[in-house]
C-alpha cells in the first residue's frame, strides 16, 4: 500500500486516511503488526495515535493524532459524539421504511466470539438511516452513527432486516456476482469462473465531520473506493432488469 494516495488531509494536528478493506486498523493477535494502518502510519509519521478504528474490511475515513495533546482532544471530541460519521452501505433488499433510526443496545452475542447482537441490556446504541437508492436486490444507504459500538450499522442494519451485502457475521458470505444482477448474463469464451463484482462487506466510511484543536470545523471526504464504485454502475445499468423470480 503506498500511504501517499490514502491521505485525505494534513495538518500538525492530525491526519485523515481514506483506508483501504482488508487492512486492520491495530493489530490483533493472530496477525502480522507489520501488514496493520497504524504500523505503516508508525513507519511514515514516527509518533502517530489512534483515536478510532475501522472493522477490517470496512474502507474509508480513519483520523489519526499527531501528539498527545491532539490525542487526547479526539478521544473526548469522539466520546462525548461531537464528531458526525457518515457511511455509504449496499443493503440486501429495499428497506420500506426510508429513512429512520434503529436503537437497539448492542451487546457480545453469548455464545459466539467477536459477534455482536442487539439486545436491551446492551450499551446504548444510536444508527440514522437514509435509502438513496434502489436496485431490487440492494439498496444503497446512508448511515450515521451517534455512538460507536463494535459493528454498530452491520447489527443495526441486520436488526432491519437489511444486512449490509456480503456480510458472512451478520447477513449472506455470498459475494455479488453481474450474473444476479444481469438478465441474460453469458460466460465469455475463455472464461470458466465469474469474477465477482464485491466480494468484501459493501461498506464505508465516507464522511467526517469535527472541530481541531483551534476551533477550526474540518468535513472530510473518502470518495467510494473502486469496487463499490463500479457495483454500483453496474446495479444502475441493469436497475430493473434483474433475472427472473429474483426481483
Amino acid at each position: 500500500m503506498r500511504l501517499t494516495d490514502h491521505i485525505i488531509l494534513e495538518t500538525p494536528d492530525f491526519v485523515v486516511v481514506n483506508k483501504p478493506s482488508g487492512m486492520l486498523t491495530l493489530p490483533d493477535r493472530h496477525d502480522n503488526e507489520l501488514t496493520s494502518l497504524i504500523a505503516i502510519m508508525k513507519k511514515a509519521y514516527g509518533e502517530i495515535f489512534t483515536v478510532h478504528r475501522l472493522d477490517r474490511e470496512t474502507s474509508g475515513i480513519i483520523l489519526f493524532a499527531r501528539n498527545e495533546a491532539a490525542h487526547k482532544y479526539f478521544s473526548q471530541l469522539f466520546e462525548s459524539r461531537d464528531v458526525k460519521k457518515f457511511y455509504l452501505g449496499l443493503v440486501s433488499g429495499q428497506p420500506m421504511t426510508k429513512q429512520g433510526n434503529v436503537s437497539e443496545g448492542i451487546m457480545e452475542h453469548p455464545v459466539q466470539k467477536g459477534k455482536m447482537v442487539t439486545n436491551r441490556k446492551g450499551k446504548p446504541s444510536s444508527t440514522d438511516y437514509e435509502v438513496l437508492e434502489e436496485f431490487g436486490l440492494y439498496s444503497l444507504v446512508r448511515m450515521q452513527i451517534h455512538t460507536g459500538r463494535t459493528h454498530q450499522i452491520r447489527v443495526h442494519m441486520k436488526f432491519l432486516g437489511h444486512p449490509i451485502a456480503v456480510d458472512e457475521f451478520y447477513g449472506s458470505a455470498q459475494p455479488i456476482l453481474l450474473s444476479t444482477i444481469k438478465k441474460k448474463f453469458k460466460l465469455g469464451k475463455h472464461t470458466e469462473e465469474e469474477r465477482p463484482l464485491l466480494s468484501r462487506l459493501a461498506l464505508h466510511a465516507s464522511m467526517l465531520t469535527f472541530k481541531d484543536p483551534t476551533g477550526k470545523e474540518y468535513t472530510v471526504e473518502a470518495p467510494l473506493p473502486k469496487d463499490m464504485s463500479a457495483l454500483l454502475t453496474q446495479l444502475r445499468k441493469h436497475r430493473g432488469k434483474q433475472p427472473a423470480g429474483e426481483e
